[in-house]
């Protein structure tokens, strides 16, 4: 479903349905009323948090340099789209090595159904071409996780024990000044019923990271909880989860030949290029 172009469309035909001579033609007017219900049956069918904000994760899968440069090239590509796109972008934490390479990166998004639009983004990316670490010129495939979760999941939705929480604060990396480098303002939350954990550094005071940490903590439970069934989220409890790699979902070739495709929807393009350069429409749209 396409969210903007239906919330556009509805509200053209509900325009016509304003006009004096709307039930002139009864056959028109009756097809007219059928397209709004078909419409407001959908968008009261999706997830309430499609028309927020996200938060992106990308983490750098194995094989070094390869798979952190892999992970930079994505999180320059979906920049990209957001510029596109006139979103905002904040990052949240950021882990990078001597080359510039990303081992993980969480940065948020801001503006209209950017949820919705995203979310089909998430799950293993790979990236098949010459390696400019590589000597030699060796072919090197590289993995990287995408994860999308929304900005912000209510509280009455996701529970979350005091109790089940460990809290570890070091010094801020990012952006913010001297004065919030010097002191220990990074917070890192861990849910340790599921090992799931959550990394801010963005804000400026240690109380502010942490909110922010433990709102991202509710979001990164609930995506979990969308996954399993209510029981089988208390067995997961006790046998601890490991970050979720997955089957990839799409591919992006640079040799032997040039060509990006979704493994889900079939969709492919040998303009990697243009893909790279932030043009995800069509993948996007296809997902949906």
């Amino acid at each position: 479903m396409n969210i903007e172009e239906d919330e556009g469309k509805l509200k053209k035909l509900e325009d016509e349905l304003q006009e004096p001579d709307f039930w002139q033609d009864k056959e028109k007017a009756q097809e007219i009323l059928k397209e709004i219900r078909e419409i407001k049956t959908k968008q009261a069918s999706l997830n309430k948090y499609d028309k927020g904000g996200a938060v992106v994760g990308i983490y750098a899968g194995a094989g070094g340099e390869d798979a952190e440069d892999w992970a930079r090239i994505l999180f320059e590509m979906y920049q990209k789209f957001s510029e596109k796109r006139k979103w905002d972008l904040k990052i949240l934490h950021e882990h990078r090595n001597d080359t510039d390479g990303l081992r993980n990166i969480a940065f948020e998004l801001f503006g209209k159904n950017v949820y919705g639009v995203l979310k089909g983004e998430m799950g293993v990316h790979r990236l098949v071409r010459i390696s400019p670490f590589s000597a030699k010129k060796l072919r090197h495939t590289s993995f990287a996780l995408v994860e999308i979760l929304p900005s912000y999941v209510e509280n009455i939705e996701i529970e979350i024990k005091p109790e089940d929480l460990k809290i570890d604060f070091a010094r801020s990396s990012g952006p913010g000044g001297q004065n919030v480098n010097k002191r220990e303002t990074a917070v890192r939350v861990k849910h340790e019923p599921t090992n799931i954990s959550v990394h801010v550094e963005s804000e400026r005071s240690q109380a502010q990271n942490k909110e922010r940490a433990i709102e991202l903590l509710r979001s990164k439970l609930f995506r979990v909880y969308q996954q399993y069934k209510k029981e089988e989220l208390e067995k997961l409890k006790t046998t601890k989860m490991e970050p979720e790699w997955g089957s990839q979902i799409r591919s992006y070739v640079l040799h032997p030949y040039k060509m990006v495709k979704d493994h889900r929807t079939g969709i492919e393009t040998n303009n990697i290029e243009s893909v790279l350069g932030g043009d995800l429409e069509e993948f996007i749209e296809a997902e949906k």
